[in-house]
């Protein structure tokens, strides 16, 4: 069923059913002790009551803000605050939710991220387009075989044709972006600091995206999985059309291609 659905259709259902649960565990913890919260106080029941009541209002507005910005594709209130809260507070708990319903934690970080990508994309919609923006990509990206160290300094790239880091450079030309090229997630925070942007178009695994994402925060990151033919971490791929569209997008521009 969840290869059937679309990954906006997929995480507001995971939302939904996180959402079940937690007013489920939050009934819990109010109906157990309710009898000796009368025996402390007389007025004590109505006190909790009215505690975990607002505790649960508050995750349904929440979740009710996060399912808005799914369906609709647009800016909601406090989207950035929701972005950190759904990649460190509300991830794990989706994941554990897929897991009881048969789920993979692939499908749930692929959701995930493509919700993190439509509220990255509204924020860019309805303000000024980032200023600086900066293409971040993984060291796989390059041939294994080549012997041009690119890493520090990604332009030293011959643009052989044989993997995309030149088309890639190609694109931060055109665009006027930065490009830089991480072998790990140390290099990765490093090259954000020294470079500053606004906005991170970033490529990598399932694992080291959600990571990214989630160690950048609030800084906003659009997140591209990479192609892999060969197995992970080995002349991985990344589709150029991908970032090519996703930079006419959040520079609200018109195509600079065909």
């Amino acid at each position: 069923m969840a290869r059937a659905l679309s990954d906006k259709a997929l995480l507001i259902l995971l939302l939904l059913a996180a959402s079940a649960l937690v007013c489920a565990v939050l009934a819990l913890l109010f109906a157990v002790p309710y009898y000796g919260f009368a025996r402390i106080h007389p007025r004590l029941p109505l006190w909790a009551g009215l505690f975990f009541g607002g505790l649960a209002a508050a995750q349904l507005g929440v979740v009710a803000l996060l399912v808005t910005a799914a369906l609709r594709g647009r800016d909601v209130p406090f989207s950035a605050t929701l972005r950190g809260f759904t990649a460190k507070g509300l991830l794990p708990l989706l994941v554990f939710v897929g897991r009881l319903v048969g789920i993979s934690k692939r499908q749930v970080q692929h959701a995930f991220v493509a919700f993190n990508n439509e509220l990255v994309l509204a924020r860019c919609r309805s303000g000024q387009p980032p200023r600086r923006i900066l293409l971040l990509m993984p060291h796989c990206l390059q041939r294994a075989e080549c012997s041009v160290r690119i890493t520090y300094h990604v332009s030293n790239c011959k643009r052989c044709g044989q993997c995309p880091i030149g088309g890639l450079l190609a694109l931060s030309e055109t665009y006027g972006v930065d490009l830089a090229v991480a072998t790990g997630g140390t290099i990765a925070r490093r090259i954000v600091v020294q470079t500053r942007p606004d906005l991170i178009v970033a490529v990598a695994c399932e694992r080291d995206l959600v990571s990214g994402i989630q160690d950048t925060l609030p800084l906003p990151v659009y997140g591209i999985f990479n192609q892999r033919p060969n197995g992970p971490c080995f002349n991985t791929l990344v589709p150029l059309d991908r970032v090519r569209s996703v930079l006419d997008q959040v520079l609200q521009r018109e195509a600079l291609h065909g």
